[in-house]
């Protein structure tokens, strides 16, 4: 570990690093039917006081439910500790509470995953004050969505579906949930964009509205004004922890899926395109010296992938993905993110000033190869979890970067934790922080090496 130890800038830990085991409960259920609405046309340039609320909330409210989580944390007695050093361990229970969002009359129910994380008991309460326990089926973190179910004693009041992608800036729409324990709250507003990205990854992609949302509301329903779920409250814009203009919504298309996936699988399908790259705008267009302003530029196509076997280039532009524009890293991700491995994307794209249309099947991201400067990276599998005790990261499999070719052997099966100032959650978010950066531009990794130590690397 001499060669190792020399690259290395800063030792934070010694020892493994315990972050906790994440686990959920796979239902071997039925798939329930998810109802989705008819398309209806759109009534225009109607203000607030010629909209009818009523009918939306009606419906809305009786299918949000309260959801409460009970955690277990181990804690401390401070005064023990600074007389005798580290005192007696004693169990603390914790209880948060947020919302949820009954998609159908058998008991199944959509919340955040933040909501129910780390939850040793869950308990959800109806709109009727009827409470029930739930079990978690299962959860999609990076989305932050999550599945529960509950065995109640009557058909429940579910709600219906909307187009996510039909939605339009401007339009009307009703958050409902349970703020500060104020239970079956409905707040108005419009929606404020869409596809909105908040992330350094651009791998999410969130409805944005005015609409007041305060802790507690989260995993609650973004309704239409004819009550149909447009999207899942999610988090909030705010300085002081509370409302204070915009909140953000995972899209029910996406959602949809997520519930259709966990349902029938048990796990989420996710399939990946397979390119790498950012979206357009006068900056970029200057700086790769091109004209197209709009699009998502192709700096990277990944091997192995579907993009990869349709002919996709370094160098082409994305302008259309199944007949929707996409200008922005979070419109791609909006149509991406609603598919599964092995379905067919029509995808439209700018080469030489020249318009191609190709389709591509998507790749399950397990089964790509990422590379980053010479280092070639994985996703962790489930004994790389145990053995390391994290809850997320990715492995790097190899070193092919001559510059590090003594370090290689010490470098490889490392997990890496932290990408510069991003903590790693998988692969494919990674892969598409790193794909904006400048060729050979240094990065810091954290990681924990194979003898158990955390470092701090510039690689």
């Amino acid at each position: 570990m001499k060669n190792l130890g020399s690259l290395f800038i800063v030792s934070l830990l010694s020892g493994a690093v315990t972050l906790g085991a994440y686990k959920f409960i796979e239902s071997k259920e039925s798939v329930s039917f998810l109802t989705i609405a008819p398309n209806y046309s759109k009534a225009v340039g109607l203000g607030a006081e010629e909209v009818d609320f009523t009918v939306g909330a009606d419906k809305a409210v009786h299918s949000v439910v309260h959801v409460k989580n009970v955690s277990v944390r181990t804690v401390y007695d401070p005064f023990a500790s600074f007389f005798y050093g580290q005192g007696e361990a004693r169990q603390q229970e914790q209880i948060g509470t947020g919302s949820g969002v009954i998609v159908s009359e058998d008991g199944y129910i959509v919340t955040n995953n933040h909501v129910i994380q780390d939850a040793t008991e869950l308990e959800v309460t109806l709109n009727n004050n009827k409470a029930y326990k739930a079990k978690l089926i299962g959860t999609d973190s990076k989305m932050d969505i999550a599945l529960l179910k509950i065995d109640a004693d009557e058909k429940l009041p579910f709600i219906v579906f909307g187009d996510s992608d039909a939605i339009k800036v401007g339009e009307w729409v009703l958050a409902v949930g349970n703020p500060y324990q104020l239970n079956s709250t409905v707040t108005a507003g419009i929606i404020s964009a869409k596809a909105r990205n908040l992330d350094k990854a651009s791998i999410q992609s969130f409805i944005q509205t005015d609409a007041a949302v305060n802790p507690g509301n989260s995993g609650g329903a973004l309704v239409n004004t004819r009550g149909e779920l447009i999207g899942i409250n999610t988090m909030i814009s705010s300085p002081t922890g509370s409302y204070a203009g915009y909140s953000f919504a995972v899209p029910s298309n996406v959602t949809r899926k997520i519930i259709e996936d966990l349902m029938k699988y048990g796990n989420v399908q996710r399939g990946i395109l397979g390119v790498e790259g950012g979206e357009l705008n006068a900056e970029a267009a200057k700086k790769l010296g091109i004209d197209e302003t709009e699009g998502y530029y192709i700096s990277k196509v990944n091997r192995n992938s579907g993009a990869e076997k349709a002919g996709i280039e370094k160098g082409d532009i994305i302008v259309k993905l199944d007949d929707k524009k996409i200008s922005s890293s979070a419109e791609l991700a909006t149509v991406i993110n609603t598919k599964r491995p092995n379905d067919i994307v029509k995808v439209s794209l700018l080469r030489n000033g020249r318009t191609m249309n190709l389709n591509v099947p998507l790749t399950k991201k397990e089964l790509i190869a990422y590379e980053f400067n010479g280092i070639e990276f994985e996703d962790l599998d489930a004994n790389d979890k145990k053995m390391y005790n994290v809850k997320s990261g990715i492995k790097i499999k190899q070193v092919t970067n001559k510059d590090y070719a003594e370090y290689a052997n010490d470098l490889k099966g490392s997990i890496v934790v932290r990408v510069d100032n991003m903590r790693v959650t998988d692969m494919e978010s990674v892969s598409a922080y790193l794909a904006k950066k400048e060729e050979n531009e240094k990065t810091r990794y954290e990681i924990i090496a194979k003898n158990g130590q955390m470092y701090r690397i510039f690689l």
